[in-house]
């Protein structure tokens, strides 16, 4: 990360939310709310909103300690049912824990708690940012297995826009794969988007498991398992977002 010079030459002070979101711990506003909550702490001091930071100070987030400097890491992680897309400590089964990864990660993006599959996980802000940002338009692919028989009525009504939660979803790519299954290809992350779609047209999701962001595939990851993204996935994820906004992104939802 390029840091930015006072006029005495020395590393200027920045945000302790930018710093949080730099380090890959979360969005901005999402580093506010766990500053409200006492999680973070500065030279271990709770922290406050609003608060700057300097290089050298030492920040905790729970236990782990956050630098900006760490080597970038970046997962592909098959969420399992029942896991929760949280920092909270207080969800005994939220994603963080379950990992347990060495290094201080974050999700790219919520699963709801019924849902699995393919969820990035990173210590690297700027992918976050960029990925998160609804206006970039990245492509996420789910498979989606319902109640009742896929009709073609039901498929072009989900692919022609649908209205819920106070809009109406940007047309998408859907493929009926099975009686009761179908692929859909979404471009935004509503708060259970898919779910409330198909609610729409009388239909309850049974699974829905995601299968693919943006260049990443979740291929044979069994529940529970992660694996580093490979040099030419980076390579590809990097030229995909390369001409993506970075501005600071509320977190979307699967």
């Amino acid at each position: 990360m390029e840091e930015k010079f006072g006029d005495n030459g020395d590393i200027r002070e920045v945000r302790l939310n930018k710093y949080l979101s730099e380090a890959g711990v979360c969005s901005r506003r999402e580093a506010d709310r766990l500053i409200e909550k006492g999680m973070v702490k500065v030279d271990g001091k709770t922290a406050a909103v609003g608060m700057k930071v300097a290089p050298g100070q030492e920040i905790t987030v729970g236990e782990k300690k956050v630098s900006r400097k760490e080597e970038a890491v970046v997962l592909a992680v098959n969420k399992p049912r029942g896991i929760v897309c949280t920092e909270d400590p207080r969800e005994k089964d939220n994603i963080i824990r379950f990992l347990d990864y060495p290094v201080r990660i974050t999700y790219v993006g919520r699963l709801d708690k019924e849902s699995e599959g393919l969820l990035l996980m990173t210590n690297n802000g700027d992918i976050i940012n960029r990925i998160m940002r609804a206006r970039n338009s990245h492509e996420k692919e789910y498979l989606v297995t319902v109640d009742r028989p896929v009709t073609e009525d039901f498929l072009s009504g989900m692919a022609g826009g649908v209205p819920i939660l106070d809009t109406v979803t940007r047309p998408c790519e859907i493929k009926k794969t099975g009686k009761y299954e179908f692929t859909i290809i979404l471009t935004q992350g509503l708060n259970r988007q898919i779910r409330r779609m198909c609610e729409v047209f009388g239909y309850k999701v049974k699974e829905l498991r995601r299968i693919r962001v943006m260049n990443i595939r979740l291929g044979n990851l069994k529940p529970g398992e992660y694996r580093t993204l490979t040099g030419e996935e980076l390579k590809e994820l990097y030229r995909l977002l390369r001409d993506s906004s970075s501005e600071p992104a509320c977190m979307q939802h699967e």
